[in-house]
């Protein structure tokens, strides 16, 4: 079937979303639950209706739009991702699963396709975790990873909890939660990393994501007087921790293509220029697609901390902060998102996403995989970040052709 997509609209509808929340910088800042999200969600919502999309919205906000099947009680292959942003986020980063999702129904419309299964687009709440926590919270208490009420209690930093937030902008569902077959689900989204564009390939298909390990250290030394203190009987807790860093990089070179390592945040005590720190404390993020291999980076961690304190004199305290397992995608689903890359001649890989999707938790209850296209310099969440028009469309094809695959029969 020679069945494409209309990329106009879909780019229409991105820059139209866009101009809600649309920051100076040309990005977007609607963050979860505001007035803007509300904003954001009405528009969307209106135009699931002007589909002929029969809107529901759960306990804890989500939202799904139904397009009919032959077979109403067959369950319904399911697209979507969020709309919420960062503070100083893009107009591509989850607004476009959403709406690729979205341009698939009004192309089988256009077209009068008929599927054997329903369709439903989907939109999670609070994906991004950035005024409330955790992250990818709608997709979470939908597989129960969270407990519904735990979420809908959590607080923003002016003391606004989930609940009121979803009632005060018309978004507290009275659907009930789980029992909602899936029989497939696919998520379109821009790469967020350099890869595509570094490789020249078009569509990126997304096998599975990183695990991924935080750990809170605390390096402890002995503060002291940075002019009588000599080098050699210095306990310099800053210089302990640059050393870890160094092998945190190490670690992750150690395991490669996958493997990924980062210090990110880090606290100096007393953070005085003529004083020898005596405490530091940071984060290590360590990833992997491989639990095992995991598993030896972690070893590798601890081993370094404690031949570091030896040799030191320093204290190397380690707390494991968060994790979430590897995820390996269902292989049909897969298979459908490169059989249709092929078959429509885009230039692709097989790729494995470093960052955590909705599609991750889905993935715990029915059948899923993701679609990735460039993003300009492999940047995101950011309020520059961007992606071309045409290679948004030859994802949204992608996505168009796996749906009519798995809804088929």
């Amino acid at each position: 079937m020679d069945l494409h997509i209309n990329g106009d609209r879909l780019w229409r509808s991105l820059m139209d979303l866009a101009r809600i929340g649309a920051t100076a910088k040309g990005g977007v800042c609607r963050l979860a639950l505001s007035e803007l999200d509300g904003q954001g969600r009405d528009l969307v919502t209106g135009w699931f209706r002007e589909a002929g999309l029969t809107v529901t919205v759960d306990r804890i906000g989500n939202i799904f739009a139904r397009r009919r099947g032959r077979n109403s009680n067959a369950p319904p292959v399911v697209s979507g991702s969020h709309i919420d942003t960062q503070p100083s986020g893009g107009k591509f980063d989850g607004n476009y699963g959403v709406l690729a999702a979205l341009e698939v129904v009004r192309t089988l419309n256009e077209h009068k396709i008929e599927t054997e299964a329903p369709i439903e687009v989907a939109i999670w709440t609070n994906e991004e975790g950035t005024r409330f926590t955790p992250v990818m919270m709608g997709s979470g208490v939908f597989v129960n990873a969270f407990e519904l009420d735990h979420c809908l209690a959590r607080t923003d930093l002016e003391g606004k909890s989930v609940g009121d937030e979803l009632k005060r902008i018309g978004y507290a569902g009275e659907t009930p939660m789980g029992g909602r077959p899936v029989a497939a689900y696919f998520e379109a989204h821009i790469e967020q990393g350099p890869i595509l564009e570094d490789t020249g390939n078009v569509i990126g298909v997304v096998t599975g994501a990183l695990g991924l390990r935080w750990y809170d250290i605390v390096a402890t030394g002995q503060d002291s007087h940075a002019g009588p203190t000599p080098m050699r009987l210095r306990k310099d807790a800053l210089l302990g921790a640059a050393q870890i860093v160094q092998e945190v990089n190490r670690i992750a070179f150690a395991h490669q293509p996958e493997g990924r390592g980062t210090v990110g945040f880090m606290q100096v005590k007393p953070n005085s220029r003529n004083v020898v720190p005596g405490e530091v404390r940071f984060s290590v993020d360590l990833r992997h697609i491989s639990d095992a291999k995991l598993d030896a980076m972690e070893a590798m961690l601890g081993e370094a901390c404690a031949r570091l304190g030896r040799e030191s004199g320093l204290t190397f305290d380690v707390q494991l902060a968060t994790s979430y397992p590897t995820v390996q995608f269902h292989p049909d689903c897969v298979s459908a998102v490169r059989k249709a890359t092929q078959s429509l001649g885009y230039k692709h890989i097989d790729i494995v996403s470093g960052a955590g999707h909705d599609a991750c938790y889905i993935n715990r209850v029915a059948p899923t995989a993701m679609i990735f296209v460039p993003c300009e310099g492999g940047i995101s969440h950011n309020e520059i970040e961007n992606a071309k028009p045409e290679d948004l469309a030859a994802g949204c094809d992608v996505l168009l052709s796996a749906i009519v695959e798995r809804a088929a029969s």
